[in-house]
């Protein structure tokens, strides 16, 4: 990679989904009753857990998503304004089956796979560049938990 070549994307954070109002109704049933069967149990500390968590999930439901940028340049993989050196990645793969994404393994101890949506047209330079920088190459997947939550609706 050329010392002032660099790779730019933007692409938006999640794909948005629109939630009808049967969903939000779902929603409460399911918080209402969770936090009333907690309050009869005396358990009055998970019941506001509860009742917390739903209103966080109603307000991330309705927040419109950002768009992000992407840049790979010769110092390592820039996400918005956060830079994951060459030396900090351990590995990556490059997925081309249905939506093309970009899976790094970083040093990070909560959540060390990050993916991130390319596009089908820079798949082969992405991972050109990955290989010229010496990162080895590890078939990885999108997680079950993020499959399960995108099933759900999320």
């Amino acid at each position: 990679m050329d010392s002032n070549e660099k790779l730019e994307w933007s692409h938006l954070e999640y794909e948005e989904k629109e939630r009808n109002t049967d969903w939000f109704w779902a929603l409460g049933i399911i918080v209402v009753a969770i936090s009333v069967t907690s309050i009869i149990y005396q358990n009055y500390f998970f019941a506001i857990l509860i009742i917390l968590s739903g209103i966080l999930i109603a307000v991330f439901a309705v927040k419109k998503p950002e768009m992000v940028h992407y840049e790979i340049n010769q110092k390592g993989l820039m996400i918005k304004n956060r830079l994951y050196p060459y030396e900090k990645i351990k590995s990556f793969w490059v997925q081309t089956e249905k939506n093309p994404t970009l899976f790094i393994k970083s040093e990070r101890i909560f959540m060390p796979i990050i993916s991130l949506p390319i596009e089908e047209s820079s798949v082969n330079e992405i991972k050109n560049i990955m290989l010229s920088n010496q990162l080895p190459e590890e078939e990885m997947h999108e997680h079950i938990s993020e499959k399960i939550m995108e099933s759900l609706g999320f």
